[in-house]
């Protein structure tokens, strides 16, 4: 049985589905239809079965990420494989490229699958069985493309087309990529029939690709493989060297190399697929009642039409009353109201609250560490109030700060608390006063999550007001 080495692409940082999507925490790590993450579902379908087997899995993702990718993935029994940690994000293709010179180190004759990790295919036998066409139409040197077969006139997706005499075959040849189309274009590729949906999923072997990229992109092969070459092994995290990756183009696969590549096929793929796009695909999916209104818990609709109410918080009721056509979502700092026929634009919208320095834009409110998470419950100027969750065994920085003290409150599980010399265990309803500029740490020794309030005072209360002297997990 040929065995095939998944590649997850999972550093990305959507914004059109803000606020549950954003670049601190981007939609492949969150739940948006019910149950578990799009990470961890694309990670489960690249599974062994008895018709299929996958090797260890390779991931790219950044540095921010990589907890919450061994995370998510130890909680559903999934060894996270090897991790590459990209510098700076720098899009598909020297991702994939880093990956491939990875794997071919391994395995001079690696198989990769290259997958997003932020997309829905549910129909996972049929997913596989498009992967062993793939690799029994890969005679020599061919890369493998996933085509979708569209079901509609879609414009948030880009086509992939192929000649119409060869519509009868398993594997056609690629004529050319498009992208996004307007309606009235989208209408005829649909009418035409021999446009496919590019699901940006690829198979190949790494040496195939890695000659593609020699002779293509060499200047981008050498940065890449010098990257490689000279990184570094970090608590099991394999980092590129940021200085020769920061010389790298941020430029796609499709632009780098496949629109140039004369061995590329697709594969059509007939099975469900989305990528989960934006509000309106998210209502799709979540099924509207009779008269397409879609709530969530805590959400309650009276009145309204083709809507979705959607609240994130368990505390927070959100209410529509005579709405059409609405796309409503609740965060706990953030509020979404938009006519579905303009979430398209969601991600202009998010790119402007970047530019006038408003947090929410990018930054999620539950903030997640490697050793838990934490969120902001009061912020004002000179006091800021946390709830803070820390792991099972798990530990933060020995740490100082020049401009505030804190105040904690145990409220769940056992603290072992560190304060100048003294260590002392903290159970629930006892607290701690910890003075400014006094070097301190707080430990879960238990079983259970441990979680406290953090009360912070000062003149400057900023994240980056930290001096860090010990950190089991390698943070400068």
């Amino acid at each position: 049985m040929t065995s095939i080495i998944p590649v997850l692409l999972a550093g990305g940082s959507g914004t059109r589905l803000w606020p549950v999507s954003r670049k601190s925490y981007p939609k492949q790590f969150s739940s948006l239809i019910e149950g578990k993450t799009l990470f961890q579902e694309t990670s489960m379908r690249l599974r062994s079965s008895s018709k299929i087997k996958f090797e260890p899995q390779i991931i790219l993702t950044n540095n921010e990420f990589r907890f919450i990718v061994c995370e998510q993935l130890q909680s559903i029994g999934i060894d996270p494989g090897s991790i590459l940690i990209e510098p700076d994000s720098k899009n598909t293709a020297p991702a994939i490229l880093a990956a491939s010179l990875y794997a071919y180190n391994l395995k001079n004759d690696a198989i990769l699958i290259v997958s997003p990790s932020d997309h829905l295919i549910p129909s996972v036998e049929e997913f596989h069985e498009s992967i062993m066409l793939s690799i029994s139409e890969s005679k020599g040197g061919e890369i493998i493309t996933f085509g979708v077969v569209p079901t509609r006139a879609e414009t948030g997706y880009g086509y992939i087309e192929v000649q119409k005499d060869q519509l009868n075959k398993k594997s056609m040849k690629v004529s050319r990529f498009i992208e996004k189309p307007n309606k009235i274009r989208a209408e005829k590729m649909l009418k035409k029939g021999n446009f496919f949906w590019n699901a940006g999923i690829f198979v190949f072997k790494a040496k195939d690709i890695i000659k593609a990229f020699k002779n293509y992109q060499p200047k981008l092969y050498n940065q890449v493989e010098e990257a490689l070459i000279k990184s570094k092994v970090d608590l099991g995290f394999i980092r590129l060297d940021s200085t020769s990756w920061s010389k790298c183009d941020d430029i796609s696969i499709d632009y780098a190399l496949m629109e140039k590549y004369k061995n590329l096929l697709v594969i059509p793929f007939s099975g469900y697929w989305s990528d989960l796009g934006e509000w309106k695909t998210i209502w799709k999916e979540m099924g509207p009642n009779k008269d397409g209104v879609v709530t969530s818990n805590n959400a309650h609709s009276f009145n309204c039409k083709n809507t979705l109410l959607r609240s994130e918080n368990e505390k927070q009721e959100l209410v529509g009353l005579g709405l059409n056509n609405i796309i409503a979502v609740s965060m706990p700092d953030a509020v979404l109201v938009a006519h579905k026929d303009q979430v398209q634009n969601l991600k202009k919208v998010v790119n402007k609250l970047s530019s006038k320095r408003i947090s929410q834009a990018e930054i999620f409110p539950k903030d997640h560490r490697p050793w838990g998470w934490f969120e902001t419950l009061i912020i004002s100027d000179r006091f800021h109030v946390k709830r803070i969750h820390v792991n099972p065994k798990s530990s933060l920085s020995l740490q100082s700060h020049h401009h505030r003290s804190e105040h904690w409150i145990v409220v769940k599980g056992t603290a072992k608390i560190t304060i100048g010399k003294k260590i002392e265990l903290k159970s629930e309803g006892q607290s701690v006063y910890i003075p400014l500029g006094t070097i301190h740490r707080m430990e879960n020794p238990g079983k259970v999550p441990m979680v406290l309030i953090e009360v912070q005072t000062g003149s400057y209360l900023g994240e980056d007001d930290i001096i860090r002297y010990d950190d089991q997990y390698n943070r400068g």
